[in-house]
């Protein structure tokens, strides 16, 4: 029985290779920004912990300002990197979302290809179901022939009674 052979199929294998990278670049930036996040909140938990030691530990007794000064220059440094975090977490977002958009893309091209290629196939079958039957067909015109040869060859000519 002859086999199915799509023209295209290079075409699909791009496709699914280009869909398989896609899920690769995003799959990348969602770690980067579960990464960016955990940091985040590690940054958080040390000011936080910062805070309150420095609440229970230094604002009691004497005070001195030179630590609460350079306390102070430690919290505005922390806020800034913080806020760097939050605008790297933004653009990361951004990425994300343009990979998504891709991915789709990849995925509804590739998707493109597969149906083509499915009806291809379906006509294909139909094709090959249509020459069975007319070569079926065929088979059973000749048999009949035969039969009906062999029945005149065995009662001879036809005579008129």
């Amino acid at each position: 029985m002859p086999k199915f052979v799509f023209p295209l199929d290079g075409v699909l294998r791009h496709r699914e290779h280009v869909e398989q990278e896609r899920q690769r670049d995003l799959a990348q930036l969602q770690n980067d920004m579960r990464q960016a996040q955990d940091a985040l909140r590690q940054l958080n938990q040390t000011v936080l912990g910062n805070v309150n030691d420095v609440r229970e530990n230094r604002l009691l007794g004497r005070l001195d300002l030179g630590f609460l000064a350079a306390h102070r220059r430690y919290m505005a440094a922390v806020q800034r990197q913080g806020m760097a975090m939050v605008q790297r977490m933004s653009l990361l977002q951004r990425e994300i979302d343009q990979a998504q958009k891709a991915l789709a893309e990849a995925a509804k091209e590739k998707k493109i290809m597969e149906k083509l290629r499915e009806k291809q196939k379906d006509r294909w079958s139909a094709d090959l179901a249509r020459k069975e039957a007319a070569d079926l067909d065929e088979v059973s015109m000749r048999m009949v022939a035969w039969q009906g040869a062999a029945e005149e060859t065995d009662h001879g000519p036809l005579a008129p009674t």
